[in-house]
């Protein structure tokens, strides 16, 4: 008797109840009382807990080893770079939510990694790798789990892949701008190509070979060196660079030698007394982090060919380095890498907002054609090969360890996937978009896949 009371009491106060219940209020309550999840619950609801949502974005660069002289910045770049997106409220109303490994300069953990990253971590896209061999190790397990890597470094080209977005130079837009400036503003005519022992420096000083002898230079007046990561004993191939340059021609160093390796090679030219005005080194991997360890002093007139040097006087650049000086701290310097990564994160969150979806798929089919700011005054546009527009800028090392702006492009020089001076490549194409979708199309046999998408060199 009493339990039946109680029972009519409680409909009672129950239909009293529903009567002054708004219509949101009643959904909440039914949504509570039978347990629906937060991803059926309506509309209105979510905003309450869309703070404990985050969009996950990988970062996979080496912070120790050889490169970590040179990736370590771009881990820290990344981060800024997220930061200052959260502050501007997230991407898709959610927050980003940076996810660091560390290959550790250790080619085939970049792989390992990028699993890690994909598969376990579940991130959206992946800002990294630096070396090329680290980038190739890594090709295949994007195009197995179908996500996005981009790449903010130089690079030899000869590849386009369709989950890899190429921010960095490719050899048009750099070595080549780099070897023409030699041509006509120091009248060099013998060349040395000193490199690392991999990928990149082989197939662009492959290319710049073919194209130097175009150019009419012999064969004689062409050296070429490679030595391991990490080398340290420079002494008798800087004499070998001295006594070439000893023969009566104008000559010069054209640099693929990449990171650590880069301060006992500047090193022993200073103590060898190699000058700048004697032959120059025109280097594709030095920049403003890696002369913040050396003494630039016997360095001063040496060059590098970058898309960006921090000495570029824009209000983007000069916003981006007080924001980067802020984030880090006030002697930290930015350079050419860091821009790539400015640019290719700021095209990745464009083309989110405009599939309104981090899907891989939806973002690689919305990015083609998404401009946006570089940091050196213009706009940067994402090309159907997956490669970008960026200027080319050949800049002088100063004593300070920052470069002067001797040479710049008059526009922005689209970035080539296959190079037009080597026979086997100047007859491709790359272009994701439909109807091609391809990114080795032979224009001569009208085919896609003469020569594999990412086949060259893998040393």
């Amino acid at each position: 008797m009493v339990y039946e009371r109680l029972t009519s009491v409680q409909t009672q106060l129950t239909e009293l109840l529903m009567k002054h219940l708004t219509r949101r209020a009643v959904m909440l309550a039914s949504a509570l009382a039978i347990g629906t999840s937060l991803t059926a619950a309506p509309a209105w609801i979510k905003p309450a807990f869309a703070a404990d949502e985050t969009i996950k974005v990988g970062i996979l660069h080496s912070l120790s080893g050889t490169m970590a002289i040179s990736e370590t910045t771009l881990k820290d770049a990344m981060l800024m770079l997220i930061d200052e997106q959260n502050k501007k409220g997230g991407l898709l109303g959610k927050k980003l939510e940076a996810v660091v490994v560390d290959p550790a300069s250790d080619w085939p953990l970049f792989a390992e990694k990028a699993r890690e990253l994909i598969s376990a971590s579940k991130v959206a896209a992946v800002f990294g790798c630096w070396t090329s061999v680290s980038r190739k190790s890594v090709l295949p397990v994007f195009e197995e789990l179908n996500n996005i890597l981009f790449y903010p470094v130089q690079y030899e080209g000869e590849e386009s892949q369709r989950n890899v977005f190429y921010t960095g130079a490719a050899p048009n837009q750099q070595a080549i701008p780099a070897v023409d400036y030699l041509m006509k503003e120091e009248s060099v005519e013998r060349w040395v190509l000193a490199g690392t022992d991999y990928v990149y420096p082989r197939t662009t000083n492959k290319i710049l070979e073919a194209y130097l002898k175009a150019k009419g230079v012999p064969p004689e007046d062409i050296m070429i060196n490679y030595t391991p990561f990490g080398h340290s004993d420079w002494q008798t191939i800087v004499s070998d660079i001295k006594k070439f340059g000893s023969a009566g021609k104008k000559t010069a160093v054209v640099s693929t030698v990449n990171g650590d390796a880069n301060i006992p090679f500047y090193k022993e030219l200073g103590n060898q007394g190699v000058k700048a005005s004697d032959i120059p080194v025109v280097a594709f991997s030095v920049g403003e982090e890696e002369l913040a360890g050396l003494d630039t002093a016997p360095l001063v007139g040496h060059l590098a060919a970058w898309n960006y040097f921090q000495s570029v006087d824009v209000p983007a650049n000069s916003e981006f380095i007080k924001t980067w000086k802020s984030f880090t701290k006030p002697d930290r310097v930015t350079n050419d890498p860091m821009e790539a990564h400015f640019i290719g994160f700021n095209m990745w969150v464009k083309a989110v907002e405009k599939a309104g979806t981090t899907d891989p798929d939806k973002v690689i089919d919305s990015i083609v054609g998404v401009e946006v700011p570089n940091l050196t005054g213009g706009m940067s546009t994402m090309l159907p090969n997956h490669h970008i527009t960026k200027p080319v800028l050949i800049g002088e090392i100063q004593a300070d360890g920052q470069f002067e702006v001797v040479s710049q492009t008059d526009g922005l020089v689209p970035g080539d996937a296959w190079s037009d001076f080597l026979p086997e490549s100047k007859v491709l194409k790359a272009d994701w978009t439909a109807p091609m979708s391809c990114g080795n199309y032979n224009t001569e046999t009208k085919t896609c896949g003469g020569k594999a998408a990412s086949a060259t060199q893998s040393n």
